[in-house]
This record gives structure tokens, C-alpha cells and sequence, in this order.
């Protein structure tokens, strides 16, 4: 595809056509991101510290489909009705007080992994390229397990940080990439039928 201005060629993309859209219809997609995520919270294993939740892959799907720049202030704006009181973390978790506890790096870290979604979808990571959209879904995942065990390393120190905010999530950050990379594929095929 070629840019009607510069003629240069663009990345092909999978991502929702949010820059066209007036700020009202961004404004509703960022309530939609935000009630995405919150349901995204309540799906969850309870576990010690960390608990097991699809948080991961909502933030990389909302910056995959959203861009890295609307993806990550709806991000921001639903971690900010978390801080608020809205029961829209983990389980229904509510309050500032998780920024500070043991989740708080990985929710410090879900704007970040979904920005760099976003940015790498922007880039031609995405549905059209399956491979690379999926590899892209693996680093936001990864950025979102990094951070997290480096703030719950403080806590808790590095080894036991590792076993308990990391080794547990592997295999869950392979399968929500692979399913990530397939929803992207799927929208990809239907943005391509409508054009929009």
C-alpha cells in the first residue's frame, strides 16, 4: 500500500483504523479497550503472589489492534480506574495498594508491553505476518514478566522472584501469544474483506 502523499510504501497492517476516526469514536474505543481489560482481570487461577489471569494477552491485543499510542493511554486509563477503586484488576482487585504490592511491576509493565505491541504491529507485526505477530505477542509477554519479577524481586528476591513470578507463566505466555497471533490473523482477514 502506498501513501497518497509521499508514495513511500507502508507496513500492511492489522490494527483498527483508529487515526481516521473522530475523537468521540476514539473516545468509546478506549471505554471498549478499558471494559476488554477489566473482563480480561476477572478471568484468572488464583495463585501465590501472582496470580494467573488473561491480562497478558488483552494489553498485547489492545496495542496490537489499537496502535502503541491509543493502545497505550487506554491501557494507562484502565489501570488508573484500578488505582480509582473500580474492581477491574486481578479478580475484581480494586485500589492503589496493588501498585506497590507484589503485582505491582507487572502492572507497570502492561502499558509498555502493549505500547511495544502496538509499535511492533504498526511495523508489520501482525496478523498478515502470523509468525512475526506471534513473536511479537512473546516479547510483550516477556517485557510483562521482566519487569514484574524485577519489582517482585525486591520484595522477595531474585531466585524466589524467578520460581514464583516467572517459571509459572511460561507455557500461559506461549499459549496467549499463539491465540493473540490468531486473533490478529482473523481481524487482519476481515479488515482486508471491508476495508475499512
Amino acid at each position: 500500500m502506498t501513501t497518497a502523499n509521499t508514495g513511500t510504501v507502508e507496513a500492511p497492517t492489522s490494527h483498527l483504523p483508529l487515526k481516521r476516526r473522530s475523537l468521540a469514536w476514539q473516545v468509546r474505543a478506549v471505554f471498549v479497550g478499558t471494559l476488554f481489560l477489566a473482563l480480561s482481570s476477572y478471568i484468572t487461577v488464583p495463585m501465590f503472589p501472582v496470580p494467573v489471569t488473561m491480562q497478558t494477552f488483552a494489553v498485547a491485543l489492545v496495542g496490537a489492534l489499537y496502535g502503541w499510542r491509543l493502545g497505550g493511554i487506554t491501557i494507562v486509563a484502565w489501570l488508573a480506574e484500578g488505582a480509582l477503586g473500580l474492581p477491574v484488576l486481578a479478580g475484581g482487585a480494586a485500589g492503589a495498594h496493588h501498585f506497590v504490592g507484589p503485582t505491582g511491576g507487572y502492572l507497570v509493565a502492561f502499558p509498555i508491553a502493549g505500547m511495544a505491541m502496538g509499535w511492533l504491529a504498526e511495523r508489520g507485526w501482525n496478523g498478515q505476518r502470523l509468525g512475526l505477530a506471534f513473536i511479537g505477542m512473546l516479547i510483550s509477554n516477556a517485557l510483562c514478566l521482566v519487569l514484574g519479577a524485577a519489582w517482585l524481586s525486591v520484595l522477595i528476591g531474585v531466585e524466589q522472584a524467578i520460581m514464583a513470578g516467572v517459571v509459572p507463566f511460561l507455557i500461559g505466555a506461549v499459549l496467549k501469544s499463539a491465540l493473540g497471533a490468531m486473533v490478529l490473523k482473523v481481524v487482519s482477514g476481515r479488515l482486508k474483506r471491508t476495508d475499512v
